[in-house]
């Protein structure tokens, strides 16, 4: 009998383990749609140097004077970084063998200055263009974003 009711408690677990996966995972896809009709986006992985300089998986979208970055799995509804028109581009370059897999297909590294923090920002060539022309459609004289 007792084990009977251990059975039912071990089977409840496991369904409302799967049932809030579920939801997480739905959560996770609307909120992806929801980013993507507020405007324009393009998947970017970040990696912040004082953020122990590791690769995230994200989306950036464009939002006027901004650039705003959002982690891929989460449910946060705002940014995990914002980065303003006033970055200057240090480099570009292809991943190391070692990045491959971190970052989207076929990924090109832009090094970044943001606000005084070492960026890098991991996107498709496509996705570089599109990068490299919101920044140069900044009013004259806002930054220069070569260095």
């Amino acid at each position: 009998m007792r084990g009977q009711y251990l059975a039912y408690e071990v089977v409840g677990a496991l369904a409302s383990l799967v049932v809030a996966v579920l939801l997480a995972l739905i959560v996770i896809a609307v909120r992806r749609r929801w980013l993507q009709w507020r405007g324009a986006t393009v998947d970017c992985g970040l990696r912040i140097a004082d953020h122990g300089g590791r690769w995230m998986l994200g989306v950036a979208r464009y939002d006027g004077e901004s650039l705003q970055w959002y982690r891929i799995f989460s449910l946060a509804p705002r940014p995990f970084h914002i980065m303003r028109r006033t970055l200057v581009i240090t480099g570009r370059r292809r991943p190391h063998p070692d990045e491959i897999a971190r970052l989207p297909v076929d990924s090109v590294v832009v090094s970044c200055h943001d606000r005084g923090a070492a960026v890098e920002l991991g996107m498709s060539e496509p996705a570089l263009t599109g990068f490299l022309a919101w920044l140069e459609s900044a009013p004259p004289g806002t930054h220069h974003f070569w260095s």
